[in-house]
C-alpha cells in the first residue's frame, strides 16, 4: 500500500469522524449522476423516496439532505422526491440536466462473451437477479463516509456511462469505473461496509458486493482472488480481493460500481479530490 494511499484512507476516516455528518458526494444532477436535495432543518426526516425506491438521507450542516442516485435512462427535466417528515408527506422537485457520454469500442477474442450460448442464459439471468437483489436491499445503518478513497492503485481505463460496442455490437452503457492494474494488485474497501454477496459471474467474473447502508452498495468485478466471505464487516482500507482478468475483459483491471437507491451512478462523484487526480493519472 503506497504512502499516498495510506494518507488518503487516513484522511477519509478523519473526515468521517469529524463533524457528525458524512461529507457529501459531488452533486451532479444528470442521468447517471447524483442529486443532493436539501430537505430543510425543521423536524426529523424519516424517509425519502424517488422512483419507487427509498433514498439515502443524511445530515448536512444544520439540516437534512437526500442523496439521490439518478438512473442513466432518466428523462431530462423536473423530477419529484417524496419525503415523510414527522408523519407528514410532502413533495420536493429537483431538475435533471442533460449529459452526453462518450462511446467506446472494444474487441473481445472470446465471442461467447459478446453473444452467449443458449445454455449460458439461465446462469446469466439468475446472476442478474442475484445482483439486483443485492443492489435493492435496504439496510437502515447509515454510511460512515460518502467520499471514498479509490479501491485500487491504478489508472482509470473506462469511465462510467460509456456507450459500449463489443466487436461492433451495441451493449448496455458502462455501469462503473474501470481501473487498470496488474493481476494480484490488492483491492481495498474504500469505506466500511458489510459483504453481502460474492461469486464467480459469467460476465463480471469473480465479484464482491459491499453494503454500506441506506441503499449505498459497491461492487468489485473481474477479481483474481476474493479474501472475504458473506457476512464479514470490513473497514476502510481492508483488503477484500485482488485484481484479475476473470469474466468479460480485455485485460486485468478492476470494474467498480457504486449504486444508490438501486441504480448505478458515476463512482467519480464519490472520490476524494486527491483520489480523482490520482486515478486520472495526475498524481
Amino acid at each position: 500500500m503506497s504512502m499516498f494511499k495510506s494518507v488518503i484512507f487516513a484522511l477519509a476516516a478523519l473526515v468521517a469522524s469529524g463533524a457528525g455528518a458524512a461529507e457529501l458526494p459531488q452533486a451532479s444532477a444528470v442521468p447517471g449522476g447524483v442529486a443532493v436535495v436539501p430537505l430543510g432543518a425543521a423536524g426529523k426526516v424519516l424517509e425519502a423516496h424517488y422512483a419507487d425506491h427509498r433514498v439515502l438521507v443524511t445530515r448536512s450542516g444544520n439540516g437534512w439532505v437526500a442523496v439521490v442516485g439518478i438512473p442513466l435512462q432518466t428523462s431530462i427535466g423536473a423530477h419529484e422526491l417524496r419525503v415523510v417528515r414527522d408523519g407528514r408527506e410532502e413533495r420536493l422537485s429537483f431538475q435533471v440536466a442533460p449529459k452526453q457520454y462518450a462511446t467506446q469500442h472494444l474487441t473481445l477474442e472470446n465471442k461467447r462473451m459478446v453473444n452467449p450460448y443458449a445454455k449460458d442464459m439461465p446462469r446469466i439471468i439468475a446472476e442478474q437477479r442475484r445482483a439486483r437483489t443485492v443492489f435493492t436491499t435496504w439496510r437502515d445503518a447509515s454510511p460512515s463516509q460518502l467520499r471514498f478513497a479509490a479501491p485500487v492503485d491504478g489508472r482509470n481505463s473506462g469511465t462510467f456511462g460509456l456507450r459500449r460496442f463489443f466487436n461492433g455490437e451495441p451493449r448496455k452503457p458502462h455501469s462503473g469505473m474501470d481501473i487498470a492494474a496488474p493481476t494480484g494488485t490488492p483491492v481495498r474497501a474504500p469505506v466500511p461496509g458489510r459483504v453481502t454477496e460474492t461469486g464467480d459471474y459469467f460476465f463480471n467474473g469473480k465479484t464482491v458486493f459491499l453494503d454500506h447502508g441506506q441503499g449505498l452498495v459497491t461492487m468489485y468485478c473481474h477479481l483474481d482472488s476474493i479474501d472475504v466471505q458473506v457476512g464479514d464487516e470490513v473497514d476502510a482500507g481492508q483488503i477484500i480481493a485482488t485484481v484479475g482478468a476473470t469474466g468479460r475483459v480485455t485485460g486485468p483491471h478492476l470494474h467498480w460500481t457504486v449504486s444508490l437507491n438501486g441504480t448505478a451512478v458515476d463512482p467519480a462523484l464519490f472520490l476524494l479530490p486527491a483520489e480523482m487526480a490520482a486515478v486520472a493519472g495526475e498524481e
